[in-house]
């Protein structure tokens, strides 16, 4: 299991893709957005990796500014009836976050990777309260 961050890929790219950010060649993810227990091509583990909720509030933001903007705008354009506003961005809202989820969480996820990012301990050894 060799370190491969820097052989001609994007670590990030290869996380957005929703591949191994090691080697870019594995998939990230097992199921939809459960992650891998380890590469199946570079054998890299994965069980530290935790993205938390940070890809769906990025999603959650974005997905709001995109869909609220549009909204607006064909309202004060066009001024359609509501019902045809539901029609338009209920399915688009539900498309994108969806669409989105896994390839944020593999950008955070590889993000973590390329900062050697960890969750936090306390050693032993070190002074000071507990």
């Amino acid at each position: 299991m060799t370190d491969k961050k820097n052989a001609g890929f994007s670590p990030l790219w290869a996380g957005f893709l929703c591949k191994c950010p090691n080697c870019a060649k594995g998939r990230l993810f097992g199921r939809f957005l459960k992650v891998a227990p380890s590469c199946a091509a570079c054998g890299f583990d994965f069980p530290e990796s935790d993205a938390g909720d940070g890809p769906a509030v990025f999603i959650v933001l974005i997905v709001g500014f995109v869909v609220t903007f549009a909204a607006l705008l064909v309202e004060v354009k066009y001024a359609p009836p509501y019902w045809l506003h539901a029609v338009l961005w209920l399915p688009l809202t539900l498309g994108l976050s969806i669409g989105l989820l896994q390839p944020f969480k593999g950008l955070l996820l590889a993000i973590q990777f390329h900062h050697g990012a960890a969750e936090a301990r306390i050693e032993d050894n070190e002074p000071g309260p507990r």
